[in-house]
Order: C-alpha cells, then structure tokens, then sequence
C-alpha cells in the first residue's frame, strides 16, 4: 500500500548512441535531395560500322516508325495549309481512313485474316502510294515531294545517332495491372528487345 503513489521510472538497458558518421550519405538540404541521385545519359552516339549503322536504322524505324511518320506528316500538314485545301482535306480523309485500319488491327489481335493473310505492310504501303497519288492529282506533288526530301534525312539521321531505343523509350502506365508497372509506347515485347540489342 505504501508504493500507491509512486511512480517507478525503469533506466533502458541497452540504448544505441547516433553517430553523425552514419547520416554521410544523406543530403544536407531539402533542396538538394532531388539532385542526389542524378544520373547523365546520352542516348545519342555514332555508330562504329556500317553494318551496326545499317541494324541501327532498322531497328529505329521499326520501334520509332509512327513517331517518324507523325513527323512527316505535321509537315507535309503545314505546307499544305495556305494553298491546297482539297489536298489537305485529302491528306485528313487517307490519315483518318489508316487510323481506322490500325485500330481494327489493335481491335481483332486474333484474327488470322487480318494479321496473317492479308500483310499489314501491303496495305500500309497502298495507302500510302494512294495518298500519294491523290496529292499529285490535285497539284500538290512539289509539296509531297519537297516535304519528304526535307525530312526524310532528318529521319534517318536521327535512327542512325539514336543509340538505345530499348531502355528509355517513351513510357505509359499500364491501367490493367495492379501495381500501375509502366509499358512502352511501341509495343514490343521484351524477347523483341533481346534479340535487338543482339544485333
């Protein structure tokens, strides 16, 4: 009865003294945290053969192929604004007409007639000889041809300087997933990305 009252304070038996040696490693500033961990990549180099020129370029425009195209294309739009309204309005209805073509490949992924029997670079290829030949006929032929001599060498020299398209492709979040894991915006697989960095 006589302890009622009092408090007993218990003295830790084992207690870990900080060392300010052990926060080294840590930024000193807030502001500085952001920089910590700062790594410089250029994904940009020359290739030492031909052959790795070669494999590089076909691999670029493989993986980089509608970033390529969309390039062409926001020029070829631009040069035909001023003048060429029916071969713009042209240009829009082919552009709309191959979107849709792409999107019933993405929508029927297990259709043999689609993806087997009829080839995806035949058709890719006539819509684009199509569009071709509806520019020429409504006089817009010196803008086509004007606009791909002007970016078509900008296009392949970036594929031949552009070094690694594998690791830091442009990234979006997968919404199916679970853990939100990101997923390149070209859509091949990783056994794709195997066998290009062997070549």
């Amino acid at each position: 009865m006589a302890n009622l009252g009092t408090t007993t304070q218990r003295i830790p038996t084992s207690s870990k003294p900080s060392s300010p040696a052990s926060d080294t490693h840590e930024p000193k500033g807030p502001h500085e945290k952001p920089y910590a961990d700062f790594k410089f990549y250029c994904p940009i180099n020359i290739p030492l053969t031909a052959e790795a020129a070669a494999a590089r370029i076909i691999r670029n425009l493989g993986n980089l192929g509608l970033y390529y195209t969309l390039f062409v294309w926001i020029i070829l739009f631009i040069t035909l604004i001023p003048q060429r309204k029916v071969s713009l309005i042209l240009l829009v209805i082919m552009t709309y007409v191959t979107t849709l073509y792409c999107l019933l490949l993405r929508a029927c992924p297990n259709s043999v007639v689609l993806h087997r029997i009829i080839d995806k670079r035949i058709v890719l290829s006539l819509l684009f000889i199509a569009t071709a030949v509806q520019l020429i006929l409504t006089k817009a032929g010196i803008h086509f041809a004007v606009t791909l001599s002007s970016s078509v060498p900008i296009v392949l020299l970036h594929a031949v300087l552009w070094a690694s398209t594998c690791e830091y492709d442009a990234y979006e979040t997968q919404e199916g997933s679970v853990t939100e894991e990101l997923a390149p915006l070209t859509g091949h697989s990783d056994g794709e990305n195997r066998s290009s960095d062997a070549v």
